[in-house]
């Protein structure tokens, strides 16, 4: 249909209805981001003759987003979540911040609430029968180059399955299983011991997967490990890596891949006397460099809504 109606005063005049534009009350902010959203909804709809069946094909799966809880999940899966990592980096590039692990990121499966001890956590607290000793190491320091004692680095990861405690649909793992924090220690060191993951896959049956293939796209990840450090004086670090070998490093659905942020993997012994599961393990060196407050503030620290547990 050739037909265009969204210059028309009556579609302006129903976006600016639509959002209480001119009206009183309401939060301003929101009025125009949701004006600008509309505004490009009902412009694609008259530039693509997008069809009322497929309008509310589109409304169906949002209903199914909703229900099967995947939003979270989908951001990553369509680009959003690393298009604000491009933001960032531009933003610190244009403020002149250099150096710093780079970020990448978050991702829907953290959950607040998770132990913390001084320099050494043990992750693994369920058995898992299909997965090797793992331990990772490294050492915090700031832009000068200088260690950060009394960091805290978080870390979470998926099990043998590719699911993460919490959300793991068999119901097999124990709060906090493969989750945990630890404080550096004076030089700056801290220690996970924990168990090589796997990727994970979007739900068979769930929204983002949907999509996803109707796009020609798969739902998977390579093997990763996240991880949140924070540390007076610096910035929050949002950031995870990935493991070396893996085949789906550069077809990660989530597009959290970045070349920095691929780990090499050691093969050592000498597990027994770490109390890991098998005296033979492989170890992931990862360290970290943090960069300093931004005018006295922390400007990574992202406000959104996340699992929460009491430990």
């Amino acid at each position: 249909m050739s037909i265009k109606v969204f210059e028309t005063k009556e579609v302006q005049d129903l976006l600016n209805a639509a959002v209480n534009r001119d009206g009183e009350g309401g939060n301003p902010r929101l009025k125009q981001i949701v004006h600008r959203l509309l505004s490009d909804l009902f412009k694609t709809i008259d530039d693509l003759d997008v069809t009322p069946d497929e309008v509310w094909a589109g409304v169906n799966y949002l209903n199914k987003l909703g229900r099967d809880g995947e939003a979270g999940l989908l951001a990553p899966g369509i680009g959003l979540e690393r298009f604000l990592d491009i933001r960032m980096d531009a933003a610190d590039k244009a403020a002149g911040i250099e150096g710093g692990t780079p970020r990448t990121i978050e991702g829907p499966l953290y959950v607040v609430g998770a132990p913390v001890t001084n320099g050494v956590a043990k992750l693994d607290k369920d058995p898992d029968a299909d997965a090797g000793p793992l331990v990772i190491r490294g050492a915090v320091r700031n832009s000068n180059g200088e260690p950060v004692a009394g960091a805290t680095v978080e870390c979470w990861h998926a099990n043998s399955k590719g699911f993460y405690s919490h959300f793991d649909p068999t119901g097999a793992q124990s709060d906090f299983n493969l989750r945990g924090a630890v404080k550096t220690d004076a030089n700056g060191r801290y220690e996970f011991h924990t168990l090589m993951p796997v990727g994970y896959g979007c739900p068979p049956h769930g929204a983002t997967l949907q999509l996803l293939h109707t796009l020609g796209r798969h739902g998977n990840r390579p093997a990763h490990v996240h991880f949140f450090v924070t540390a007076e004086g610096c910035r929050k670090l949002t950031t995870q890596f990935n493991i070396e070998g893996d085949p789906l490093i550069w077809d990660d659905f989530a597009y959290a891949t970045r070349e920095e942020l691929i780990a090499s993997v050691s093969e050592k012994t000498g597990g027994a006397a770490l109390g890991l599961k098998a005296d033979a393990y492989k170890e992931i060196e990862f360290d970290i460099v943090l960069t300093p407050l931004v005018q006295g503030k922390d400007n990574q620290v992202v406000q959104r809504l996340r699992a929460s547990v009491a430990a």
